[in-house]
């Protein structure tokens, strides 16, 4: 899986299953965000919608969790 970690300057910070890799925006689509679930597609980095939603729920539910104590 590679995330958006962050952006700095003309650079994206992504991680990755093998560990912290930077390229450069322009090989990313438009639309992407950071926290965005991407992968790579003819060359240029698109938004996995689907993966992203899903990440979101779990990480929204465990905050949440452990704002009540649990």
């Amino acid at each position: 899986m590679i995330v958006v970690d962050r952006f700095e300057g003309d650079f994206a910070v992504l991680e990755t299953d093998e560990g912290m890799i930077d390229v450069e925006r322009t090989q990313l689509a438009d639309d992407i965000c950071e926290g965005d679930v991407i992968m790579k597609s003819d060359g240029i980095y698109i938004k996995d919608s689907e993966t992203t939603r899903l990440r979101r729920e779990k990480i929204i539910a465990l905050r949440n969790k452990l704002m009540k104590g649990g």
